[in-house]
C-alpha cells in the first residue's frame, strides 16, 4: 500500500457517500432547510470551527512533529475559513448544524488514525466546499463564490500534505488498514449524519444522486 492507492481505493469505496455529501440536497440539510446566503454560511463555518478547535487540540498533544505541524496548519486554516464564511459566527448563539463526524475523530488517539482521520475530513469538507462554490454561482454572488473556490482549493493542497503524512507514519499494512478505518469513520458518521437529517425533514435520501 502506498498514499496513492490509499486514497484511490478510499474513493472508490466511497464513491456513493461523497457523492450525496457533495449534492446540493447535503448542503440543504447542513442549513436546516434554509436554502439562502445567511444560513448557509452559518452551516459551513460551523464545521471549520469544530476543524479548528479539534486539529489545534491534536497538534498541542501531538508527539510526531511532522503531524504536529500538519495539524496545527489544518487548524489555522479552519480559523480563516471560519471568518471566510462567516466571521461573525458564534456556536453558541447560532445554533448551527452540529456535525457528528467530529465526534469520531475526537476519538482517535495515534499518530497514525489520527492523520488517517484528518484525511477523511479533509475529503469530506472538499467536497461539501465544491457544492458550497456551486451554491453562490447559483445565487448570482461571483465574489462569495471565489472566496470559496479559495477555500476549496485549500483544502486541495491540504489533501495533498495529508497524503504525504500518511506515507511518512504508516509503516506496515496494520497501519494502513488503521488510518483506512479513521477515514472511512468519518465518511460514515457524516453520511449517517446527512440520512438521518434528510429524514427527519421528510426528504428520502435514497433519492439524491
Amino acid at each position: 500500500m502506498d498514499a496513492d492507492a490509499f486514497s484511490s481505493e478510499f474513493r472508490d469505496d466511497n464513491e456513493t457517500p461523497l457523492s450525496r455529501l457533495g449534492s446540493s440536497k447535503s448542503l440543504y440539510a447542513l442549513a436546516g432547510g434554509e436554502m439562502d446566503a445567511g444560513p448557509v454560511r452559518t452551516a459551513v463555518a460551523a464545521e471549520f470551527a469544530l476543524a479548528a478547535r479539534t486539529f489545534e487540540a491534536w497538534s498541542a498533544d501531538e508527539a510526531n512533529g511532522d503531524a504536529a505541524a500538519l495539524f496545527g496548519g489544518v487548524a489555522e486554516d479552519a480559523r480563516e475559513h471560519r471568518d471566510t464564511a462567516d466571521p461573525e459566527f458564534d456556536a453558541e448563539t447560532d445554533d448551527p448544524h452540529e456535525y457528528p463526524e467530529y465526534d469520531a475523530l475526537d476519538g482517535l488517539t495515534g499518530t497514525v488514525e489520527r492523520v488517517g482521520g484528518l484525511y477523511g475530513r479533509l475529503v469530506v469538507a472538499h467536497t461539501r466546499a465544491e457544492q458550497t462554490v456551486g451554491f453562490f454561482v447559483g445565487d448570482a454572488d461571483p465574489t462569495s463564490a471565489r472566496d470559496f473556490r479559495g477555500v476549496r482549493d485549500d483544502l486541495d493542497e491540504r489533501l495533498d500534505d495529508a497524503l504525504d503524512a500518511l506515507a511518512e507514519v504508516c509503516d506496515d499494512g496494520d497501519d494502513w488498514d488503521a488510518a483506512r478505518d479513521a477515514a472511512d469513520a468519518v465518511v460514515d458518521a457524516a453520511y449517517d449524519d446527512y440520512v438521518a437529517t434528510l429524514e427527519s425533514m421528510g426528504v428520502k435520501p435514497k433519492n439524491v444522486c
